[in-house]
């Protein structure tokens, strides 16, 4: 067997490259995973990871699925939404509406990475660490890749999952809108006085948005978007403990910091297209949306998902009628999603218009008074 040959590689060893390679590891197509740096999971145990993920049931199953899904001990659940406007509004929603045991769990970025790449290790897919892509090459056959220690791999189909600053969308010639919201997302966990009930919290501000997601035991993640990160950041983590306390009102009596601060841009990608001649791009590499939702890892998830059921059986992974087909097949559930993300975004970030502050905390409280829309709202989180 030519070793530079394959039919799939996956460029980008994160979640949702690395989990569409575990998808098609039992497939009759040769896969390859090219990541820069092989991820390195010996202190797992240590601390705690200030990147976290809302994982849908669906995507839960996934994982599951592939054998990959962590363990119990260091997941939150969110049986429960209490989201309240900057004006009085409120709404709350359970999974319990929707007939469900849970609306996510919280994940740790790490500990699903290394479910993911552990059963990576013991797969046939081809794990090609160390060296970074420099060149892509397509022809209507093939494409392809060269590494910057020299070697040249060969394949059928190549896939882009880089992430949001994807060298792959770029090399394909696949522009992107970039839409920047002016805020960054300000990341912390805290130890917590009093139980979270299992309950994710959010807070519409006007100016910003800030949400505590349970973690396992008494832990919270925060999620602050705000157009001042700089503010937070130059905190101690004393006095931010203090600070996001107080901006939950207390609800959860005092915080105790257990990781730094981080904050990363918030921005809206949108490709022009998400296939290219033998090339096609999933997760943040396809699209990102705004994180009020934390839906941006469960689409790409389903993308990974989506893209190996097409391509398990499929006698030219990088036919362009089958690349079109999945690109047509996500476009409606990531558009809704970037719209809706977006919208309510803008909704509660208005600011100079009559009226908007209280047709939007009005509609809040309405729409948590209306059982069938309630219900709905947790079909719809629970349904990605």
């Amino acid at each position: 067997m030519n070793d530079t040959q394959f039919d799939i590689i996956v460029v980008g060893g994160g979640l949702v490259g690395a989990s569409l390679a575990l998808a098609l590891a039992e497939s009759r197509q040769r896969v390859g995973l090219v990541e820069a740096h092989e991820p390195e999971f010996s202190h797992l145990d240590e601390g705690w990871d200030a990147r976290l993920y809302a994982i849908s049931p669906v995507n839960r199953r996934f994982l599951e699925r592939l054998d990959a899904w962590p363990g119990e001990e260091r997941l939150g659940t969110i049986e429960e939404m209490d989201v309240a406007g900057d004006a009085g509004g409120r709404i709350r929603f359970a999974a319990s509406d929707a007939g469900a045991q849970a609306l996510a769990w919280i994940a740790e970025n790490r500990w699903l990475l290394a479910s993911i790449w552990q059963r990576l290790a013991e797969s046939q897919v081809e794990r090609i660490c160390g060296a970074l892509p420099t060149a892509l090459m397509t022809t209507p056959s093939r494409a392809e890749l060269t590494l910057a220690d020299g070697r040249v791999l060969g394949t059928r189909l190549l896939v882009g999952a880089d992430g949001a600053n994807s060298w792959v969308r770029a090399q394909a010639g696949l522009a992107a809108r970039i839409d920047a919201y002016g805020q960054s997302g300000v990341v912390a966990n805290f130890e917590c006085e009093r139980p979270h009930g299992n309950i994710a919290r959010q807070w519409f501000t006007g100016d910003s948005i800030l949400a505590w997601l349970p973690m396992a035991g008494n832990r919270v993640s925060m999620v602050w978007s705000t157009s001042d990160p700089e503010a937070l950041l130059a905190l101690s983590a004393e006095e931010l403990a203090v600070k996001v306390a107080a901006a939950g009102g207390h609800e959860l009596g005092r915080f105790t910091a257990i990781t730094p601060a981080a904050a990363f841009p918030l921005r809206m990608i949108r490709p022009e297209a998400t296939v290219a001649e033998r090339v096609v791009l999933l997760g943040d590499a396809a699209h990102t949306v705004h994180p009020l939702a934390g839906q941006g890892v469960n689409l790409g998830f389903q993308d990974a998902a989506a893209l190996a059921d097409l391509l398990r059986n499929a006698a030219d992974p990088g036919d362009w009628m089958l690349l079109r087909r999945h690109a047509r097949s996500r476009l409606e559930a990531v558009r809704t999603m970037q719209l809706a993300c977006d919208g309510l975004f803008r909704l509660f970030n208005g600011k100079g218009v009559p009226g908007l502050s209280w047709l939007r905390n009005t509609g809040l409280t309405m729409t948590g008074r209306i059982a069938p829309i309630k219900r709905q709202l947790a079909r719809h989180a629970i349904g990605f």
